[in-house]
Protein backbone atom coordinates (compact mmCIF):
# COMPACT_ATOMS: atom_id res chain seq x y z
CA UNK A 1 0.00 0.00 0.00
CA UNK A 2 1.51 3.29 -1.12
CA UNK A 3 -0.59 5.56 1.12
CA UNK A 4 -0.33 4.51 4.72
CA UNK A 5 0.01 5.34 8.36
CA UNK A 6 3.64 5.75 9.38
CA UNK A 7 3.15 6.17 13.14
CA UNK A 8 1.24 7.87 15.91
CA UNK A 9 1.21 11.64 15.59
CA UNK A 10 -0.78 12.55 18.65
CA UNK A 11 -2.90 11.46 21.56
CA UNK A 12 -5.65 13.83 22.62
CA UNK A 13 -7.98 13.30 25.57
CA UNK A 14 -10.56 15.22 27.54
CA UNK A 15 -10.07 16.08 31.19
CA UNK A 16 -11.83 18.41 33.65
CA UNK A 17 -8.63 20.38 34.23
CA UNK A 18 -6.02 20.30 31.43
CA UNK A 19 -3.59 22.60 33.29
CA UNK A 20 -3.66 20.41 36.40
CA UNK A 21 -3.15 17.32 34.24
CA UNK A 22 -0.13 18.85 32.45
CA UNK A 23 1.38 19.90 35.80
CA UNK A 24 0.88 16.41 37.26
CA UNK A 25 2.58 14.74 34.29
CA UNK A 26 5.42 17.26 34.33
CA UNK A 27 6.05 16.82 38.06
CA UNK A 28 5.55 13.07 38.35
CA UNK A 29 6.58 11.70 34.96
CA UNK A 30 8.97 14.37 33.70
CA UNK A 31 7.05 15.55 30.65
CA UNK A 32 8.20 18.89 29.26
CA UNK A 33 4.92 20.71 28.75
CA UNK A 34 3.73 23.68 26.74
CA UNK A 35 0.39 25.39 26.20
CA UNK A 36 -0.95 22.37 24.25
CA UNK A 37 0.49 19.49 26.28
CA UNK A 38 3.83 17.92 25.43
CA UNK A 39 5.78 17.31 22.23
CA UNK A 40 7.58 13.96 22.19
CA UNK A 41 10.68 13.83 20.01
CA UNK A 42 11.87 10.59 18.43
CA UNK A 43 13.91 9.35 15.47
CA UNK A 44 12.46 7.81 12.33
CA UNK A 45 13.18 4.08 12.10
CA UNK A 46 14.06 4.21 8.39
CA UNK A 47 15.89 7.55 8.63
CA UNK A 48 17.52 7.69 12.09
CA UNK A 49 19.19 11.03 11.38
CA UNK A 50 15.77 12.70 11.09
CA UNK A 51 13.67 13.84 14.03
CA UNK A 52 9.93 13.24 14.25
CA UNK A 53 7.28 14.31 16.76
CA UNK A 54 4.18 13.16 18.60
CA UNK A 55 1.80 15.50 20.42
CA UNK A 56 0.25 14.58 23.78
CA UNK A 57 -2.62 16.94 24.56
CA UNK A 58 -5.05 17.01 27.48
CA UNK A 59 -8.06 19.04 26.38
CA UNK A 60 -11.02 20.59 28.18
CA UNK A 61 -13.88 18.18 28.89
CA UNK A 62 -16.06 20.74 27.05
CA UNK A 63 -13.95 20.66 23.88
CA UNK A 64 -15.89 20.11 20.68
CA UNK A 65 -12.73 19.23 18.74
CA UNK A 66 -13.61 15.50 18.78
CA UNK A 67 -17.14 16.07 17.39
CA UNK A 68 -19.05 14.33 15.92
CA UNK A 69 -17.51 11.52 17.98
CA UNK A 70 -18.78 11.33 21.55
CA UNK A 71 -15.58 9.67 22.76
CA UNK A 72 -13.24 11.19 25.33
CA UNK A 73 -10.16 10.74 23.14
CA UNK A 74 -8.84 11.14 19.63
CA UNK A 75 -5.76 9.62 18.01
CA UNK A 76 -3.72 11.40 15.36
CA UNK A 77 -1.91 9.16 12.87
CA UNK A 78 1.13 10.27 10.89
CA UNK A 79 0.54 9.51 7.20
CA UNK A 80 2.22 9.99 3.88
CA UNK A 81 0.58 11.15 0.64
CA UNK A 82 -2.51 12.52 2.40
CA UNK A 83 -4.19 13.68 -0.83
CA UNK A 84 -3.99 10.22 -2.39
CA UNK A 85 -4.97 8.58 0.88
CA UNK A 86 -8.13 10.71 1.11
CA UNK A 87 -9.04 9.78 -2.46
CA UNK A 88 -8.69 6.08 -1.58
CA UNK A 89 -10.68 6.48 1.63
CA UNK A 90 -13.54 8.27 -0.16
CA UNK A 91 -13.52 5.63 -2.90
CA UNK A 92 -13.84 2.96 -0.20
CA UNK A 93 -16.81 4.74 1.42
CA UNK A 94 -14.96 6.01 4.51
CA UNK A 95 -16.51 9.11 6.09
CA UNK A 96 -14.15 12.04 5.53
CA UNK A 97 -15.33 14.85 7.80
CA UNK A 98 -13.57 17.84 6.28
CA UNK A 99 -11.23 19.09 3.58
CA UNK A 100 -7.47 18.79 3.93
CA UNK A 101 -6.09 21.81 5.79
CA UNK A 102 -2.47 22.87 5.41
CA UNK A 103 -0.27 24.59 7.99
CA UNK A 104 3.48 25.16 8.25
CA UNK A 105 3.74 21.95 10.33
CA UNK A 106 1.74 19.74 7.96
CA UNK A 107 -1.55 18.76 6.36
CA UNK A 108 -4.57 17.48 8.31
CA UNK A 109 -7.89 15.80 7.66
CA UNK A 110 -10.40 13.98 9.88
CA UNK A 111 -12.22 10.70 9.30
CA UNK A 112 -14.50 8.36 11.28
CA UNK A 113 -13.70 4.71 11.97
CA UNK A 114 -16.42 2.01 12.22
CA UNK A 115 -16.92 2.73 15.96
CA UNK A 116 -17.50 6.44 15.23
CA UNK A 117 -14.10 7.46 16.65
CA UNK A 118 -12.86 10.66 15.08
CA UNK A 119 -9.37 10.06 13.67
CA UNK A 120 -6.99 12.85 12.73
CA UNK A 121 -4.64 12.14 9.83
CA UNK A 122 -1.49 14.26 9.65
CA UNK A 123 1.13 14.49 6.93
CA UNK A 124 3.80 16.18 9.04
CA UNK A 125 6.47 18.71 8.25
CA UNK A 126 8.76 17.71 11.12
CA UNK A 127 11.33 20.41 10.35
CA UNK A 128 8.90 23.09 11.52
CA UNK A 129 8.54 21.32 14.90
CA UNK A 130 12.32 21.24 15.19
CA UNK A 131 12.38 25.02 14.72
CA UNK A 132 9.48 25.63 17.14
CA UNK A 133 10.40 23.21 19.93
CA UNK A 134 14.17 22.67 19.78
CA UNK A 135 15.24 21.91 23.36
CA UNK A 136 11.61 21.96 24.59
CA UNK A 137 10.55 18.37 23.88
CA UNK A 138 10.03 15.24 25.92
CA UNK A 139 12.58 12.59 24.94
Amino acid sequence: MKNKVTGIGGIFFKTPNPEKMKAWYAKNLGLITNEYGSVFEFRKADKPNEKAYLNWSPMSKDSTYFDPSEKEFMINYRVENIEELVKELKKDGITVLDEIEEYEYGKFVHILDPDHNKIELWEPVDESFTELYEGKTTK
